[in-house]
C-alpha cells in the first residue's frame, strides 16, 4: 500500500481511528517551561521548533536523561537534547550504506553536523532493520524514532524500541506522524500503532501543534483529532543567526 487514503481506511478499520490519533496538549506533557532550542537549520527534513519543544520538555522533566534517537541526520535533535540528558545514543546509516542507496554527497556531509564532538553523544552507524539492539544491553528514559518514515521501517523500529530499549517509565516519540501538524501522515500511523500492538496502542497520542506522536505509557488527558479549528494557543520565538566555522571563507 502506498495511497494515504488507503492506509487512512487500514487505520480505520483496524484502529477506528479515521481521523488520526487523540491529541493532547504540550502542557500536560511538558508544562509551561521556556526553552532555548537549537542548533536549528530549519532546512528539509529537520524538526519544528515544537518537536524540539517537546523533546528538550521531556528531558528536562525526565531529569538526568538517557536518550536514544533512530535517524541523526544533521544532528539538529540530539545536540538539542545533549545539553539536557545525562547521556545520548544516536543511529544513523553509515557512509557506505548511505553511498550506495545514491545520497548526494553533500547529504552525506551534512550528517552529524551539528553532533560530532558533543562529549555526551555515542554515535552508532548502521541500518536499523538490521540493527542489533539487543547488544546496547542498556534502556533509555527517552527514544525519538526518526529513520525511514515507510511502514515496514517504523513499524520495525517501534517493534525494536519496546523490545529492547523501553523500561516502565519510558517515554517514546516519533517524528513525522503528520505531514505538518494539521494533517495526518496515515502509513506512518499505520506503521506506529501495528508496532506498538493493540494494548498499548491506546496509550498513543498526537501532541497540539507539532508533528509529533508520543507514548507515555499512561492515559493522558486528551481530545478527538480535530483539525483547521480556531487556535487556543500560540508559541513565541527569539531567533539568532549563527555561522559555522567550516562555511567561512
Amino acid at each position: 500500500m502506498t495511497d494515504e487514503n488507503t492506509w487512512q481506511a487500514y487505520v480505520e478499520k483496524r484502529y477506528s481511528l479515521s481521523g488520526g490519533l487523540p491529541m493532547v496538549e504540550m502542557d500536560e506533557l511538558i508544562g509551561a517551561a521556556i526553552f532555548e532550542l537549537g542548533p536549528m537549520t530549519y532546512l528539509d527534513g529537520g524538526s519544528l521548533p515544537t518537536d524540539l519543544m517537546l523533546l528538550a520538555g521531556l528531558a528536562e522533566r525526565i531529569g538526568n536523561c538517557t536518550y536514544f534517537e533512530i535517524g541523526t541526520w544533521r544532528g539538529e535533535s540530539v545536540a538539542t537534547l545533549a545539553s539536557r540528558a545525562a547521556s545520548c545514543y544516536t543511529l544513523c546509516l553509515s557512509e557506505k550504506e548511505m553511498l550506495q542507496r545514491g545520497m548526494h554527497s553533500s547529504a552525506i556531509a551534512s550528517h552529524m553536523l551539528f553532533s560530532k564532538g558533543l562529549k555526551n553523544v555515542t554515535h552508532l552507524r548502521g541500518d536499523s532493520l538490521s540493527f542489533d539492539f539487543a547488544k546496547l544491553n542498556r534502556k533509555f528514559d527517552l527514544i525519538f524514532i526518526d529513520g525511514d518514515h515507510h511502514y515496514e521501517n517504523i513499524k520495525s523500529d517501534t517493534i525494536q524500541v519496546f523490545r529492547h530499549l523501553v523500561h516502565e517509565k519510558s517515554i517514546v516519540v516519533w517524528h513525522d506522524y503528520g505531514f505538518h501538524p494539521d494533517r495526518v501522515r496515515f502509513e506512518v500511523l499505520a506503521a506506529i500503532l501495528d508496532g506498538v500492538g493493540k494494548e498499548r496502542a491506546a496509550r498513543v497520542y498526537h501532541v497540539g501543534h507539532t508533528k509529533s506522536a508520543v507514548f507515555t505509557g499512561e492515559c493522558l488527558p486528551s481530545r478527538p483529532a480535530e483539525f483547521n479549528r480556531v487556535p487556543g494557543e500560540f508559541y513565541k520565538t527569539v531567533i539568532s543567526r549563527h555561522i559555522l566555522k567550516e562555511s567561512q571563507t
